[in-house]
């Protein structure tokens, strides 16, 4: 039989059927989320909103992450959300719910990968619930998904690799593990800009903040990042805590999975490709982080991508298994092992890759 013409049809249709599935999950999604929508992002707005009353930026009574309007991004990110402070809170809302869907958009659009691949990433979006969770909470994963495909792409231009990675650390203190790759990798032209650019947002922040909002950021950090015991944390540790283990054993599994975090990392350096050692580093930056949200997992879909461009069809089972329909139904502990698939397939393809490209 032969199926080229279905092969043909199938091409055809996806970019239909996947801006249909986008549309209706996420915009439903949006649709109904009434008050709750942009619910992490007016904690950003009020942020805002203090600093041009010349209130402090943080707010160090707080003890425990999760809860509305807690702020707790580094200082380097209010230059870049202050301006936010000047629209009235729906405004900004639906400003800021519109930047998510287009950073979300770019970053798929550069993507280095096939057509067909960037099409089926917009096809798992639309049924992911991680996406449609970080857009209607109004959190920074589709930008972070944007910055890391910049980077993936321009792997090899410094002012480009450095100024993602700088902007990401910016946004949020886990992308910083890109600076460890590109050192480890020989990238110091890279690691310079990020330097200059985390430099000029760290003065900036200093002139709209002023210097102790640095050791405000870092009193809460020391407060909210509790791995183990954390509510509604995804971590390895998190989960077995919830499943009875003791703190000394949740623990002692946390730091398990740090070990193996980091062992890949540095495997990934020294044997896999550039681009599979990158991504290794963008699923370790989040697994790395002692706080580990189900909404994080927007960003498998640039490994899934990578896997799926090397022939490994099987990685779109990785978001599929968090879906949206199934969010009901889908366990605790299939977040951190979607990312654990995503790291061990994106190390040994990228070995694989690297010694067929030695012979």
């Amino acid at each position: 039989m032969d199926t080229r013409p279905l092969l043909r049809f199938g091409r055809a249709a996806l970019p239909i059927v996947a801006i249909l599935v986008f549309v209706v999950f996420v915009g439903s999604t949006i649709a109904v989320a009434g008050e709750t929508l942009g619910y992490d992002f007016l904690a950003y707005h009020q942020a805002a909103v203090r600093l041009l009353h010349g209130e402090p930026l943080y707010d160090t009574s707080i003890q425990a992450t999760g809860g509305f309007g807690l702020f707790y991004y580094p200082p380097t990110f209010a230059p870049l959300i202050v301006a936010f402070g000047f629209l009235s809170a729906t405004t900004a809302v639906w400003t800021w719910t519109a930047i998510l869907i287009g950073s979300f958009a770019g970053g798929v659009a550069i993507l280095p990968v096939s057509r067909t691949v960037r099409w089926w990433v917009v096809l798992l979006a639309g049924l992911s619930w991680p996406v449609a969770y970080a857009i209607k909470l109004g959190q920074v994963g589709p930008i972070l998904f944007l910055l890391f495909a910049i980077g993936w792409r321009w792997l090899d231009d410094p002012v480009r690799l450095g100024a993602s990675a700088a902007l990401g650390t910016a946004i949020k203190l886990q992308p910083a593990i890109i600076f460890v790759w590109a050192l480890l990798t020989r990238r110091f032209a890279a690691v310079a800009v990020g330097a200059v650019v985390l430099a000029a947002l760290a003065l900036a922040a200093i002139l709209i903040a002023g210097i102790g909002a640095w050791t405000d950021f870092f009193t809460l950090v020391r407060q909210v990042g509790d791995p183990i015991t954390t509510p509604h944390n995804f971590t390895p540790g998190a989960i077995a805590y919830r499943l009875g283990a003791s703190v000394e054993v949740a623990s002692l599994l946390q730091l398990a999975s740090t070990v193996i975090v980091l062992g890949s990392l540095l495997a990934a350096t020294r044997w896999a490709t550039a681009e599979a050692s990158y991504l290794v580093a963008v699923i370790a930056s989040q697994l790395l982080s002692p706080i580990l949200w189900d909404h994080y997992a927007m960003l498998l879909l640039l490994p899934v991508a990578y896997l799926c461009a090397a022939g490994r069809w099987w990685a779109l089972l990785i978001p599929l298994v968090m879906a949206t329909p199934l969010v009901s139904l889908t366990p605790p502990i299939v977040y951190p092992l979607g990312f654990g698939v995503a790291l061990a397939g994106t190390l040994g393809v990228g070995i694989r890759a690297r010694a067929a490209d030695a012979t």
